[in-house]
């Protein structure tokens, strides 16, 4: 169930639709069984948390992680803000929380570590950001 490639789509998905206009992001199986399921069709799913019904044992999965990249840090009432890449390979979005706070998710989907610069007003910080990796940047303006 640790498979990282399925947070990374939900991170893309994310990032994708809230720049898009979405207001809101709900995922369709927050928690199943360890089986995937259950419905009543018998059509088992991956879920970002999978509880063992047999053990009790809850397992948080990467879409879990990557989720919470966003739900921590991105409160409700927060407005979306311009936000761009000058990295080809980066996907951003950002949003300014109603306590004046920033919050921004930098998201790398390539094979390789990148270098970036991250300007915010006159302010100015060199970061880098891993393979396959998401941060989220918060600051208070």
């Amino acid at each position: 169930m640790q498979y990282w490639p399925n947070g990374e789509r939900y991170g893309t998905a994310l990032i994708n639709d809230l720049n898009h206009g979405a207001v809101g992001w709900t995922d369709w199986n927050i928690l199943l069984d360890q089986n995937g399921g259950s419905n009543h069709v018998g059509n088992y799913c991956f879920a970002p948390v999978h509880a063992d019904t047999r053990t009790g044992e809850v397992t948080y999965t990467p879409s879990y992680w990557y989720i919470g990249r966003f739900s921590k840090f991105i409160r409700p009432g927060a407005r979306r803000v311009s936000a761009a890449s000058s990295r080809s390979n980066l996907v951003t979005t950002a949003f300014v929380n109603r306590d004046g706070s920033l919050a921004i998710v930098v998201m790398n989907p390539t094979d390789v570590p990148i270098h970036y610069n991250l300007y915010v007003g006159a302010a100015s910080s060199a970061l880098e950001i891993p393979a396959h990796a998401i941060q989220t940047l918060t600051m208070q303006q």
